[in-house]
């Protein structure tokens, strides 16, 4: 078709206007992000965000969320309910407008919150717009009132139903639209996860979760009067690391609407976790107050190791990585007018809190460390061995380099590359194995598929410092081959594939190969994760046949239907490894894109995988058996 054929077709008559919520049911992914799991479980924090703002003003302690055997989920709070009057712009009642107009609600202004995580007056009018239906009974003053929305629309006016007898609060029931998720069966524990966090966040506030989907009612009951010191102990007591100082160091100011707390920890591991929060919403990409704190720890700490003398005149100071290895924290920050870079709410951006966290840090860690020197020793040695091992890993840097330039190629050996230069178009297949990985080079695509066979015992990183990364022989050739960096010298932009499969045996020693390549590239290269470039692919389990007539079956239930289907005289054949199939088999059932499954690695709670990866990995043997003991139950569902 011609540009001129196009701009033919292209009039007034292409302008649509969407009304009302159809925006949102036309492209809902603008306003939850994704209509998968995560998107369904987000429909449930909109409405419980709401609740919490409520909590944040002072009018409500507690919040019931319950799940259903319908399907549908219904979040209670006892806060002051939504005003059961007309408003006067619209001329339809207050309660309709919120769940029905974006960008409606009672925080722009006009005293009705001081301080909201949900900024942007989407929440409720968004889960409205996405649900099959949403019922709402709304306490307000001593009158009660309901409503009913089905895809968005009135389903049942407004009605005022009589005296509220003593009850406030607001009651919003709602089931999600199969037509527009993916997935409409709600995860207990992942929405756990998010009520326990907000549990931390505010202390003394009640949040219930119950399950009565089946046979037996699950309830958990969440309440922290230590607020994020408990959230700090909660981290450290589910990772597998022993801690350095007994007692979580807490931080609090005050100036004028806005508050900063700083909880904090140190562990044996080396590993740092810092989450930060402003009104109570998760800051996954941090900002001011994390940029204040993290320049705070640094001087504080350089300051403390030179009066201790671990630190002699002439040495280098401490670097922001050597002060927070093994540390745990957590920053909250509550203000007015909180500024978000977008909807999403990632990253905070008002300046005057970087000089809040930075001031508060400086004093009270300094006080701390004064009357507490054996805890300050203790984290100003640690902060010195690391800074010794970042010291050996930029010699095993510059010599791996050194190598490389010698050798005449950065490029591993073993890696067969593909001719495609343009890394959005081409796959890195690391690959479990030499047998494996000659037949995936005979059987791949070379035009933009590259192999690489893994080489050795891969290092388990959770346990190592990034000089042993530097050294080890199985890790080099990936960190080469990938060219993005590692450490101080990673940047996501040089990375020389789009996709990085990781393709190992279907079986526990293809599992854990996974994990350790996993937990690498979640320690040392998680942002490749984060931008969508890491794969795991679905080596099938049996070949079926029966004469010439061959499938695949990729799991056991799969096996059964495919047998089944084609009758008697069938026989199944177990795979016992990758090594085992030839090129051509290895094409058509894991290399093919028409025909391949992919899984592509996703982090949807940065701290629950920071959690499992420690536990798993960790050198505490009892609480991984206790994890595995408790989720071996679901074995029998994994597809890889």
């Amino acid at each position: 078709m011609t540009n001129e054929r196009q701009n033919e077709q292209y009039g007034e008559n292409q302008i649509q206007v969407l009304e009302g919520l159809e925006a949102v049911r036309k492209r809902p992914g603008m306003y939850i992000g994704t209509t998968s799991s995560r998107g369904l479980h987000h429909l449930v924090y909109e409405i419980v965000d709401n609740s919490i703002d409520e909590a944040m003003a002072g009018k409500c302690d507690t919040i019931e969320v319950v799940l259903y055997g319908d399907g549908s989920v219904s979040v209670r709070d006892n806060g002051r309910g939504v005003p059961n009057g007309i408003n006067p712009k619209t001329g339809t009642p207050s309660l309709e407008v919120v769940f029905t107009i974006l960008h409606a609600g009672g925080k722009f202004g006009g005293g009705g919150y001081k301080i909201s995580g949900g900024l942007h007056g989407v929440g409720a009018s968004v889960v409205n717009a996405l649900s099959e239906w949403v019922e709402v009974d709304n306490c307000h003053e001593g009158v009660r009132a309901t409503e009913r929305f089905e895809l968005g629309k009135v389903a049942r006016p407004f009605a005022v139903v009589g005296d509220a007898q003593g009850k406030h609060g607001l009651f919003v029931r709602f089931k999600p639209d199969a037509t527009i998720f993916e997935e409409t069966t709600f995860d207990y524990d992942v929405l756990l996860t998010r009520l326990r966090e907000q549990a931390f966040l505010n202390a003394g506030i009640r949040i219930v979760l119950r399950d009565e989907r089946g046979e037996e009612i699950i309830e958990n009951d969440l309440c922290y009067e230590g607020g994020i010191r408990s959230f700090v102990e909660h981290l450290n007591a589910t990772r597998s690391c022993e801690l350095i100082h007994k007692d979580v160091i807490y931080m609090k100011a005050e100036k004028g609407d806005i508050t900063a707390e700083v909880a904090m920890q140190y562990n044996d591991s080396y590993n740092e976790t810092i989450v930060t929060f402003a009104n109570n919403m998760s800051t996954v990409d941090g900002g001011t107050h994390e940029t204040g704190f993290k320049n705070a720890l640094t001087k504080v700490i350089n300051a403390y190791a030179k009066k201790a003398n671990f630190l002699k005149d002439g040495d280098k100071s401490l670097s922001g990585e050597d002060v927070r290895e093994g540390l745990c924290a957590i920053v909250s920050v509550k203000l007015p007018d909180a500024q978000f870079e977008s909807q999403t709410k990632a990253k905070l951006g008002n300046s005057e809190v970087r000089g809040i966290v930075e001031s508060i840090v400086n004093e009270k860690l300094t006080e701390f460390f004064e009357e507490n020197p054996a805890v300050g020793k203790a984290i100003a040695d640690k902060a010195c061995a690391a800074s010794r091992a970042r010291e050996a890993a930029r010699k095993a840097r510059e010599l791996t380099r050194r190598k490389s330039v010698l050798e005449g190629s950065s490029l591993p050996g073993k890696l067969a590359d593909c001719q495609e230069r343009s890394a959005a178009l081409t796959e890195l297949y690391l690959v479990e194995g030499d047998s494996a990985g000659g037949s995936a080079k005979d059987g791949r695509d070379s035009r933009f598929q590259a192999i690489l066979p893994l080489r050795g015992k891969v290092l388990n990183v959770e346990k190592s410092r990034l000089d042993k990364v530097y050294s080890n022989q199985s890790l080099i050739p990936i960190i080469q081959a990938l060219g993005c960096g590692i450490g101080e010298d990673f940047d996501v932009e040089k990375v020389r594939y789009g996709k990085i499969i990781i393709m190992a045996d279907a079986d526990v020693d293809g599992s854990h190969i996974r994990i350790l390549l996993l937990t690498f590239f979640f320690r040392h290269m998680k942002k490749l994760i984060e931008e969508g470039h890491v794969f795991l692919a679905q080596p099938p389990l049996y070949k079926i046949y029966k004469g010439k007539n061959q499938k695949y079956a990729f799991t056991e239930q799969e096996k059964e239907r495919i047998t089944a289907e084609m009758g008697s005289g069938v026989k199944a054949e177990r795979y016992k490894g990758l090594g085992e199939m030839d090129a051509e088999q290895l094409w058509e059932t894991t290399m093919d894109p028409a025909t391949r499954t992919l899984l592509k690695v996703e982090i949807e709670d940065a701290v629950e995988c920071d959690r499992i990866f420690s536990l798993l990995m960790g050198d505490k043997v009892e609480p991984r058996r206790e994890f595995i003991e408790q989720n071996a139950k679901f074995a029998e569902n994994l597809d890889i």
